[in-house]
């Protein structure tokens, strides 16, 4: 089942993909009204809404490290992902039934939590299935078809918020049903290929272990950290396409744009990352989110903020695929899930401090001074980049 033939990705891949769309269309559904429902509806501020979403990304981005770890450990990775899966798919209602922020912040940690759970097992296993020289592509795809689910998600969520006029709590509750439809998906649909484990197991985090992801692998953890920071919560988009005046049952459109180019972006840059410099192609994207947020800096105008968003999906399908490649290729095969683990940790705690600097600078000094942060955390990056690539690994 998982051999590819006529250089085709294997079918578990296209799986993995259909499983992390339906289950980004549950997410998206929430996650494109939530700001406007802690502010409009709970009281929130900008800032209560920054904490909450770098505190759940966090959450999701941390527990990776342990759910990785043991999915090395076991040397099984589909158990684990379908569990996180499932608690997702399970702690939906609670958004719907939600009467304060603090219900809000429960929700999304445990929404997190199972995020957490399946994230590096997930990572893993398309690395275990997919062919070396496909592991872009493969990479790419499933970060396709899962973008495809962060538009489909948010466009369902206007056309009910439309139809039931605005009715938040609804919209919510109709959520929960494609998430348990990708359970069911990953549950009937993948079939983990077998892994030599070997006659002992071993603790993935023992110093012997760790020592064997070298350079080239710290090098990728610190790049992605540092594109994390640079890149906060996308809640601030909702944010900024709001202050244009755009209707609130129309603002999550704003979300659709950005995904419809991340999914039409990410397996064209997949395939391209397969054939040129990593390096090359991260300078480049980074060099395209400087340009989004100084776009977004700009102006609240409904169409600046449109082409500041469609900068952002570009930047994205050009390096989250890539990102997620340069760990399988610089990673030991039976490591894989941990080096999935301590990349996101790593980008965990830089998503907390930048979505709280976010939400700071748009209390106290604006919306455009939070993109120009942004930006200037850009330029830095690229900066340190440009000079690694000059004097480093390639």
């Amino acid at each position: 089942m998982n051999q590819p033939t006529h250089n085709r990705l294997p079918p578990a891949i296209w799986m993995l993909g259909f499983v992390s769309m339906l289950m980004d269309v549950s997410s998206e559904m929430v996650h494109s009204l939530l700001p406007m429902f802690m502010v409009g509806v709970l009281g929130a501020s900008a800032l209560t809404v920054g904490l909450v979403e770098g505190l759940a990304e966090a959450t999701a981005l941390i527990v990776k490290v342990f759910s990785g770890t043991l999915s090395d450990y076991l040397g099984k990775r589909k158990g684990l992902a379908v569990f996180g899966y499932a608690l997702g798919a399970l702690t939906k209602p609670l958004f719907a039934i939600a009467s304060s922020s603090g219900v809000v912040l429960t929700a999304r940690l445990i929404d997190r939590v199972g995020k957490g759970i399946r994230g590096a097992p997930r990572d893993a296993l398309v690395a275990d299935i997919a062919p070396p020289e496909m592991r872009g592509a493969a990479f790419g795809l499933r970060q396709s078809l899962d973008t495809v689910g962060a538009f489909l998600g948010p466009l369902l969520a206007v056309a009910l918020m439309l139809l039931w006029a605005n009715d938040f709590r609804a919209v919510f509750w109709v959520a929960v049903i494609p998430g348990a439809l990708a359970v069911l998906l990953l549950v009937f649909g993948v079939r983990e290929p077998h892994r030599e484990t070997g006659a002992q197991r071993t603790n993935p985090i023992r110093r012997e272990n760790l020592g064997r992801l070298g350079r080239a692998y710290w090098w990728v953890v610190g790049i992605g950290a540092v594109f994390t920071l640079a890149r906060f919560s996308e809640a601030f988009l909702v944010l900024r396409a709001q202050q244009g005046g755009i209707p609130v049952a129309l603002v999550p459109l704003v979300m659709v744009a950005m995904n419809v180019i991340y999914a039409a972006c990410a397996y064209p840059f997949g395939r391209l990352a397969d054939r040129v410099s990593h390096t090359g192609l991260l300078a480049i994207g980074l060099a395209v989110l400087v340009a989004a947020d100084l776009v977004l800096a700009a102006s609240a105008h409904w169409a600046v903020v449109l082409a500041g968003v469609a900068l952002w999906g570009v930047h994205m399908g050009m390096t989250q695929g890539l990102l997620a490649t340069m760990v399988a290729d610089t990673a030991p095969a039976d490591l894989r899930g941990t080096a999935y683990g301590f990349f996101n940790l790593m980008s965990g705690i830089a998503l907390l401090v930048a979505s709280v600097v976010a939400g700071l600078l748009w209390d106290r000094l604006g919306a455009s001074a939070t993109f120009h942060a942004g930006a200037g955390f850009c330029v830095a990056a690229l900066a340190g980049l440009l000079l690694y690539r000059r004097g480093a690994l390639r």
